[in-house]
């Protein structure tokens, strides 16, 4: 049982775009809140975004503006559209599912920004 994996990640140049795609199983899909995490090489993995199952939405203060989280409860995915890419971007994105203390990971997906 395949439950979260992601899709989309690769190599773009400062100020392009990037979008994610997170496909989930269905339970998950409908009970959990689903985000984006990150993590850099040496860095602590960090929020980059998430959305409720009532489409609520927040953001970290870095991508404010410049991502967006969105879902499509009919193909049970989560997306993450990145624009206006920055180097201090690149890192492994993976897709989170919460419900209090049960936590679900995908295997992620390298972004790299780079000129």
């Amino acid at each position: 049982q395949v439950q979260l994996v992601e899709s989309g990640g690769g190599l773009v140049q400062p100020g392009g775009s990037l979008r994610l795609s997170c496909a989930a199983s269905e339970i998950i899909f409908r009970v959990y809140k689903m985000a984006w995490y990150r993590q850099a090489p040496g860095k602590q993995r960090e929020l980059v975004a998430s959305i409720r199952s009532t489409n609520s939405t927040n953001y970290a203060d870095s991508v404010k503006g410049r991502f967006t989280i969105s879902r499509d409860n009919a193909k049970t995915t989560v997306y993450l559209q990145m624009n206006s890419l920055k180097p201090e971007d690149t890192a492994v994105y993976y897709c989170n599912a919460q419900l209090a203390s049960y936590n679900h990971w995908g295997q992620g997906t390298q972004v790299t920004v780079s000129s």
